[in-house]
């Protein structure tokens, strides 16, 4: 186990990881791109053992990733917590029986679904994301989990925006970001 000062460096270490793009997808939006970081095979080591101490010994059946990035991460922390991955897709993209959520971005509006089959009531469902913003998608995803009776939700991202009030909208879900912008 780390003390805090050494959780705080690898914190600091993985923040400068990620690159900034200016101005992408439009104009006056800063993007904070993740795949500087996953490239490195000890910072993705790092980021994910955060998550897993974090959550570990919780109980938590499944873990939810929301496309794409989502996958990445979620996959590795729901293979690390035993348990496992229930991918929620953009539109289109899955094939069986499903609901669906529209929410809004910072940039547009999108529309993420899930199988109907993927979670129960009994499941404990840790949402994983890449990024947390405005909180529009995760809200869309926690709808749709909610709405197949799952009670116990928590929610992790690799990266927070503090200043889009995201956390703010989550209530009282219990949440873990590695690093904040």
């Amino acid at each position: 186990m780390k003390t805090k000062t050494e959780q705080n460096d690898v914190r600091a270490f993985l923040k400068k990881q990620i690159r900034e793009i200016p101005d992408f997808p439009k104009k006056g939006v800063i993007w904070r791109d993740i795949t500087t970081l996953l490239k490195q095979p000890e910072a993705m080591r790092m980021a994910v053992d955060i998550l897993y101490e974090r959550f570990k010994d919780q109980g938590f059946t499944k873990v939810v990733g929301i496309e794409s990035r989502g996958f990445i991460l979620g996959g590795i922390l729901a293979d690390r917590l035993g348990a496992g991955f229930v991918p929620i897709r953009k539109k289109g993209k899955l094939p069986a029986g499903k609901m669906s959520r529209t929410y809004h971005l910072e940039y547009g509006t999108e529309v993420i679904e899930l199988h109907l089959d993927a979670l129960s009531p009994e499941d404990k469902v840790l949402l994983h994301d890449d990024l947390l913003a405005t909180g529009g998608t995760t809200m869309a995803a926690l709808d749709l989990i909610k709405s197949m009776g799952v009670r116990e939700v928590a929610a992790c991202y690799l990266v927070e925006l503090t200043g889009l009030g995201g956390r703010n909208r989550l209530g009282n879900c219990p949440m873990e970001a590695v690093v904040t912008f």
